[in-house]
């Protein structure tokens, strides 16, 4: 392992993250098990370990218990952390909301594994431009704000009643694959509404994760037509949902996510911003 600049928490803090992580990774298994998409959809989801306002001491410990998804939503934050844990095969995601001028300082963080929050051509263009050539492509997934709220970033989901194919969310998608090399389009993310979450707690349908579904299947036929053969969007010809947060993350997986990305059910509630204790 590469040495680090930072040391494990307290034995007592380190243990109750361990029991964290294990209650919510067993949530997880339990919650895919239950979705209609389980059976054809082998690999296991992805837990996004969210740790916004957390020392990296307790990045740390999660890693040391076999963690390796991490995710952020402030890029200074992120830059720092990566910089205190410069571990071979952990994988940064960055999950806030993403600005163009951006694009050059995420680019250049080591092992940054995914942009889960791409809105633009610009964005996605600038990410383009920046990462390296001898790093893996990038994997951006693009936001779609699914519950129509003004105060949230991302694109108009697909509607099956107009024209797909002439949709701004298409047209990005098409053009993260046919003009940036250096990306490779992942799939689809959105944040839900309070309400649908609190819908989904009470064991009733997500509206907005029902309709993410529905526009990433849309979405795909647009693709497989748009580029038949392509083999730069999606995983094995599927693109990826990233949908659910500590508060609903096992609808979303029961609503077909791959993707969840839990922060408070893992690391336990946090600080304001301003009062945030030191990342190392």
């Amino acid at each position: 392992m590469s040495s680090t600049t930072v040391s494990l928490p307290s034995a007592e803090r380190a243990a109750e993250l361990r029991e964290s992580l294990k209650e919510v990774r067993a949530r997880v298994s339990a919650a895919q098990a239950q979705s209609p998409t389980h059976e054809r959809v082998a690999p296991a989801a992805t837990l996004v370990a969210v740790s916004k306002l957390k020392p990296a001491a307790d990045i740390l410990a999660c890693y040391e218990d076999g963690q390796r998804d991490f995710g952020e939503n402030y890029v200074q934050e992120l830059e720092e952390k990566a910089a205190q844990l410069p571990l071979p095969d952990i994988r940064w995601h960055f999950i806030g909301t993403f600005q163009s001028n951006k694009a050059k300082t995420l680019a250049a963080i080591p092992n940054l594994y995914a942009v889960q929050t791409v809105t633009s051509e610009k964005g996605a263009a600038g990410l383009n431009k920046y990462i390296a050539a001898d790093r893996p492509p990038l994997n951006v997934l693009l936001q779609v704000n699914t519950s129509g709220e003004a105060a949230k970033s991302g694109l108009p989901p697909l509607d099956a009643a107009r024209d797909a194919a002439g949709a701004e969310l298409t047209q990005l998608a098409r053009f993260v694959v046919e003009q940036c090399p250096r990306l490779r389009l992942q799939g689809l993310m959105t944040i839900g509404a309070l309400e649908a979450s609190l819908a989904a707690a009470a064991a009733r349908p997500n509206a907005d994760f029902e309709r993410l579904v529905a526009t990433r299947d849309l979405l795909q036929a647009a693709l497989a037509a748009a580029f038949p053969g392509e083999a730069r969007w999606g995983v094995e010809g599927r693109l990826v949902l990233s949908m659910g947060m500590s508060s609903d993350f096992e609808a979303a997986l029961v609503a077909g996510s791959d993707i969840v990305r839990v922060g408070t059910g893992i690391f336990g509630s946090r600080p304001k911003k301003g009062e945030a204790a030191p990342a190392s």
